[in-house]
């Protein structure tokens, strides 16, 4: 679990550091734009690959459980990341679903945190999900507060923008739903190693 935790730190670390906007605007004055974007680039994949592997090690090896989650939560936690992939959809659509978000990229990781903090009751799990739910809280937060301007943070965390017409919307939905069960039917059981579609053993 310690390699999990260190992912996290730096993985999360690293995205929270964007809310220092002085540090960040210094960091990048004295190093240059395109080495901080590479630098971030590499911590933050460095962190998720550490995520990753200390997340299966832990499952592995040392799985310690906390509560039994009712049966039922599972298949609400599969709704819920659902919603949350037409959300993240949305972040690249600007529409009525977008606009409604603000901030959609940080409100599909809150509703994916959330989702599977219901469905796992193990210790990994707890600290795994309510990392992210808790990080993307505050960035929300942070965001808040600078008083991003609509569309100004889009490229960053998928900013409020002025609805597009209905296609957008449709486009986002059925993107979202298509990645949604690819990922859900056949690339969880195989990346995360955890069955999750009904029926799947």
């Amino acid at each position: 679990m310690l390699i999990m935790i260190l992912g996290l730190v730096l993985f999360l670390g690293t995205h929270s550091f964007s809310m220092a906007r002085a540090r960040r605007a210094a960091v990048i004055g004295q190093v240059g734009e395109g080495k901080y974007k590479l630098g971030y680039t590499l911590a933050s994949v460095l962190g998720l690959v550490l995520i990753v592997v200390g997340y299966g090690h832990y499952r592995a090896t040392g799985y310690v459980p906390v509560w039994d989650p009712p049966v039922f939560t599972k298949h609400l936690a599969l709704l819920l990341v659902l919603l949350a992939f037409i959300v993240m959809a949305s972040a690249y659509l600007p529409g009525r679903i977008r606009s409604f978000a603000k901030h959609p990229m940080l409100l599909a990781v809150k509703i994916w945190a959330t989702a599977h903090l219901l469905a796992n009751g193990d210790l990994g799990s707890i600290i795994l999900f309510a990392a992210f739910l808790a990080w993307a809280v505050v960035d929300r937060i942070s965001v808040k507060r600078r008083a991003v301007p609509a569309g100004a943070g889009a490229q960053q965390h998928g900013g409020q923008a002025a609805p597009a017409g209905p296609r957008n919307d449709i486009l986002a939905v059925v993107i979202g739903v298509a990645v949604w069960f690819v990922f859900a039917r056949y690339l969880h059981p195989l990346l995360i190693g955890v069955p999750v579609w009904p029926g799947q053993a």
